[in-house]
């Protein structure tokens, strides 16, 4: 079985070719790149399906580009099935997972008084969302308590809630983008499965870099984003649609002539496949450039990427552990690779800028972005720096001599 919900960090390793990952990545040149949670630096291949189609489509024409390439296009949608242990038939292409996610969303027939049980740690747009499903149309929140030994959720406590409030929906984000916390999700997805209830999985920050399996996890529906982990470009990602999601007639509020058939003047159809998700009008490069970022991370192996990547991260952590004026924020056992800290005295974009400055690319989080975590932790901003497989060990020690130095002046 995969490993679906772990960050552990077995003591065997197949090697990764690192020289040759480094030299597919042209960024590698330019910047130790740390915000593989923003997005991943692109592979050659995947920059030259980008580029390749694009110069089609101005040589023969948009239409005529898509036609010619119909083939590699349908790829996505099997590249994306393979790597989470689905069929194509359950996958949808999307903008990014935002709009994966509110796709699935328009697609569940709230009425008031429905409940939409969730965690404490989840992306700021899906908490966003469900204010809106709120205030529109009267929908309660519930947050299930998180476990005190700091693992993410209490599970128990969770599926407490379900038995007492048969939610309409059951959501969890796997890998917040705030903190390096994996949520136990497949544990909820089997109290789901029980219960039978609703679950959405939002898996934008352990796609590309866990292996995910949405059998495993029991999902209903799960979105990811393609430009993260993944290393596709930006404007893509993917909803996945189980079977049971498809046959009870799930559809997303506007449904399109691609998702639907008109079948006379007062009356439409959807398709049998997830494909009721999608629009007509597609980004065709950007479909093949994240095809051939999923095909590159499958060559490349999720199971090394796995614990490649979550073991820089580690050995970050305990770099930075010890530093002066650095406050690391990562909970649970087995953290993924985003690593999290709160810095004594400065302010947020000067920091950051400083890091710039040396050639170090990270990214903030604010108060704003996770309000019971950071409220929690009493922190309004922090850092976050996420490694891939394709960093190296000397880039994450001489990224945590930066942060030291930093941390030391403003001190």
């Amino acid at each position: 079985m995969k490993n679906h919900g772990s960050a552990s960090l077995p003591t065997q390793e197949p090697l990764l070719d690192l020289a040759a990952l480094r030299a597919d990545t042209p960024g590698c040149e330019k910047v130790i790149h740390f915000n593989n949670a923003g997005c991943g630096l692109m592979a050659r291949p995947v920059l030259q399906a980008v580029l390749d189609h694009l110069q089609l489509e101005a040589t023969v024409g948009g239409y005529e580009a898509a036609a010619a390439r119909a083939d590699e296009i349908a790829d996505f949608h099997a590249a994306t099935a393979e790597l989470i242990n689905a069929r194509p038939r359950n996958i949808a292409f999307a903008a990014s997972a935002t709009h994966a996610y509110t796709k699935a969303l328009s697609a569940i027939d709230f009425r008031p008084g429905d409940t939409v049980l969730t965690t404490r740690n989840d992306f700021i747009s899906n908490q966003i969302a469900f204010l809106a499903l709120r205030r529109r149309h009267g929908v309660e929140i519930v947050h299930a308590p998180d476990h005190p030994d700091g693992s993410g959720v209490d599970v128990e406590a969770m599926a407490a809630l379900m038995r007492a409030h048969r939610p309409r929906l059951v959501a969890a984000t796997h890998v917040p983008t705030n903190s390096g916390l994996v949520q136990p999700v497949a544990e909820i997805g089997r109290h789901c499965r029980e219960l039978d209830l609703l679950y959405l999985v939002d898996a934008c920050q352990s796609v590309g870099q866990f292996e995910i399996d949405v059998d495993a996890i029991g999902c209903d529906l799960l979105t990811a984003t393609c430009r993260k982990f993944l290393r596709g470009p930006r404007g893509s990602g993917f909803l996945y649609v189980s079977d049971r999601v498809l046959r009870a007639g799930y559809e997303p509020l506007f449904i399109d002539m691609h998702g639907a058939r008109w079948t006379e003047p007062g009356a439409y159809r959807p398709v049998e496949t997830a494909a009721r998700f999608e629009e007509w009008e597609f980004p065709y490069a950007t479909v093949l450039g994240s095809a051939a970022a999923i095909r590159y991370a499958l060559r490349v192996g999720l199971a090394p990427v796995a614990r490649r990547t979550p073991a820089l991260a580690a050995r970050l952590r305990e770099r930075l552990a010890d530093v002066p004026g650095v406050r690391l924020l990562d909970r649970g056992p087995a953290p993924a690779a985003l690593v999290t800290f709160a810095v004594e005295g400065p302010q947020p974009q000067p920091f950051k800028a400083a890091l710039d400055e040396r050639g170090v690319n990270s990214a903030l989080s604010f108060r704003e972005f996770a309000q019971f975590d950071f409220g929690d932790k009493d922190v309004d901003w922090c850092l976050r720096l996420s490694p891939h497989y394709y960093n190296t060990e000397d880039e994450v020690d001489a990224v945590a001599e930066s942060v030291a130095e930093l941390a030391g002046r403003s001190r």
